[in-house]
């Protein structure tokens, strides 16, 4: 089957990301593709990048004639090694937590959960910190066989938290979501298969193909109800948004002085230095945490319930209050 070539879109001038879209010559729907243009650091992306890549998320979403949409990065070495760690050591990043506006351009995942069209990640070599966390939340991922997956923020003291955490346990399972982020560890694109992080794993040259492969798929089905399957499966991040809270919640409720603290600046500054982070020596004293309404429900002390007015039976239902049943002893 034949597709178009790629052309760019029209209208954006990007610095740090590639966008393209193209159309397939026989069944008519077509797909759009965004590149991380940053080869010379390994894809790391920054704010800008970030605010780049939600204009053209949402740009592909409201387009009716794509199919599906494409993310990878610039070369054979990296899909996104992760956030720039200068980037994270500059105000903008740090004020992004207080400043829901912000926060709400820069939101890549939030606007993959939104995208009204599959996303599927195409990913060369290294996947780290939010470049993994973005190839998860698309609807697909399919692997070069050069593909390293893995976060980084505990490592380099980068305070992800949210949603976009909690949904990796619907993925490869709580024990082992919870080992990829808390250890950090590398896992390569076999591991990353039998884990489920991944749909497929190909040979590094067969990679276009196999991706064009998986949209003619796509866009062999019906549009409208691919859109509505998107839609019911992307409803379970909400309910994860809704316990969670949007970005900068949870970290405003634990730790609101995390951002400028020296534990924060240890992460890049060993990074920089080449040596382990010595974060405990960094830590800082902490204030109890208030609890919420319903913890203090779970701990209080409950009083007796009083005695219902009834005999027990030999057999059959008996009525202990309106509306309560039990059988009869």
């Amino acid at each position: 089957m034949a597709w178009s070539a790629w052309q760019r879109v029209p209208g954006f001038e990007f610095t740090d990301i590639i966008y393209e879209k193209k159309q397939h010559v026989e069944m008519g729907g077509g797909v759009a593709r965004i590149t991380i243009n940053r080869p010379q650091v390994l894809n790391a992306t920054t704010g800008h990048t970030f605010r780049e890549m939600v204009l053209a998320i949402n740009n592909a979403s409201d387009d009716s004639n794509l199919g599906a949409l494409v993310l990878t990065g610039a070369g054979d070495n990296a899909f996104s090694s992760g956030g720039d760690v200068k980037w994270e050591s500059t105000p903008e990043f740090r004020s992004q937590f207080d400043n829901p506006e912000a926060q709400a351009q820069m939101q890549v995942n939030d606007s993959l959960r939104n995208c009204r069209i599959p996303s599927i990640a195409a990913v060369r070599g290294y996947a780290i910190g939010a470049g993994n966390h973005t190839a998860y939340c698309c609807d697909f991922t399919i692997a070069a066989d050069n593909a390293v997956f893995g976060q980084n923020g505990p490592r380099v003291a980068s305070p992800a938290h949210g949603w976009l955490v909690s949904y990796l346990t619907n993925i490869v399972g709580a024990k082992k979501a919870r080992e990829i982020w808390y250890l950090c560890r590398r896992y390569t694109a076999q591991q990353a298969l039998e884990m489920g992080l991944v749909n497929n794993v190909v040979p590094i040259d067969q990679m276009d193909t196999e991706v064009d492969t998986w949209c003619e798929e796509l866009l062999s089905m019906s549009p409208t109800c691919i859109e509505l399957l998107k839609a019911s499966f992307d409803a379970q991040m909400d309910v994860l948004l809704g316990a969670t809270g949007p970005m900068g919640r949870l970290l405003n409720e634990r730790a609101p002085g995390f951002p400028l603290s020296e534990e924060k600046d240890e992460g890049p500054n060993a990074f920089y230095e080449k040596r382990q982070p010595q974060f405990w020596r960094k830590r800082t004293s902490r204030a109890p945490l208030s609890r919420s309404p319903q913890e203090a429900l779970r701990t209080a002390t409950v009083a007796a319930p009083a005695t219902p007015a009834w005999q027990p039976s030999t057999s059959g239902w008996r009525s202990i209050t309106p509306g309560a049943e039990v059988w009869g002893q």
